[in-house]
């Protein structure tokens, strides 16, 4: 006859085992999760970016100009096209718009401030706005602290 007690604690190891399972899966979850939010945050913005590099590297400033949020039908008021030419057209200095790799990328308040090095000693900064995705010089010389 079996005892009222032969049974107690059957199941233990295996109530343990799927215990263990699920905290190391969390944990795993978590790790792999921040991991691919630290790296993917600011993807948008660089794809945003190296757009306005292809579309400057294959002479279409128009499209380039309209990546900076302005067009004909809207042009922006402090900064018209030509001196948009000025800064970005064959004539301005900047050169290697297709070996142009962003080298930083810091997420600041409503947009991101990335740091474009173009191959031949040439860095730059610019601000990519996250709510319409416009391109342009950063509002400040660098993140203001606190943002």
């Amino acid at each position: 006859m079996a005892g009222y007690l032969d049974q107690y604690g059957a199941g233990e190891e295996r109530r343990g085992k799927i215990i263990k399972t699920v905290v190391i899966s969390v944990l795993l979850l978590v790790v792999v999760g921040g991991s691919l939010l630290f790296v993917f945050h600011n993807y948008r913005e660089e794809r945003q970016l190296k757009e306005f590099f292809s579309r400057l590297g294959s002479h279409d400033y128009k499209a380039a100009y309209a990546l900076f949020g302005c067009t004909d039908a809207k042009p922006c008021r402090y900064y018209p096209f030509d001196k948009f030419m000025e800064d970005w057209g064959p004539n301005s200095g900047r050169t290697g718009f297709d070996n142009a790799r962003i080298t930083r990328s810091r997420s600041c308040g409503s947009g991101v401030l990335m740091t474009v090095d173009y191959g031949n000693q040439q860095q730059e900064k610019l601000w990519v706005e996250r709510q319409d995705m416009s391109i342009g010089f950063p509002p400040v010389q660098g993140c203001p602290a606190g943002l």
